[in-house]
């Protein structure tokens, strides 16, 4: 049972939950980005380049014959593929840059002062009576 006891406990530690949650939410977002590419920047990038698609784009190095497909450099699908990246790249870049904006802000505020000690707060009040008198 040791086994089971050191897995529950590697599961469940607090990073690994939000690693788990990192990838989820990441996977979700390259999916967000992959349609940002391809289905609203491609179209009028190909418009722009004569109405292709650069998905269509292609170089057959050798012909389809019979039952054996054509070899294709599918460049146009890298071209997509970089495309995603970038715009991934430069999400992720501005986010940390959010994120590190907020962090300075946070460390930019001053401490509060911390509470006078009792010793501090008894020598101050005969300060205060003997100036009074």
């Amino acid at each position: 049972m040791g086994m089971v006891k050191e897995f529950k406990e590697f599961a469940v530690k607090g990073n690994m939950v939000d690693m788990a949650v990192g990838i989820i939410i990441g996977g979700a977002f390259g999916k967000i980005v992959s349609s940002l590419v391809s289905d609203v920047l491609m179209p009028p990038l190909g418009l722009l380049m004569g109405g292709a698609d650069f998905a269509d784009k292609v170089v057959t190095l050798k012909q389809a014959v019979g039952d054996i497909p054509a070899v294709q450099l599918k460049y146009g699908v890298f071209i997509n593929t970089a495309i995603d990246f970038i715009i991934v790249a430069f999400a992720v870049f501005m986010m940390v840059k959010a994120i590190n904006k907020l962090k300075r802000k946070e460390e930019a505020k001053p401490a509060p002062a911390p509470a006078p000690s009792d010793e501090v707060r008894l020598l101050t009040e005969i300060r205060d009576s003997l100036k009074s008198r």
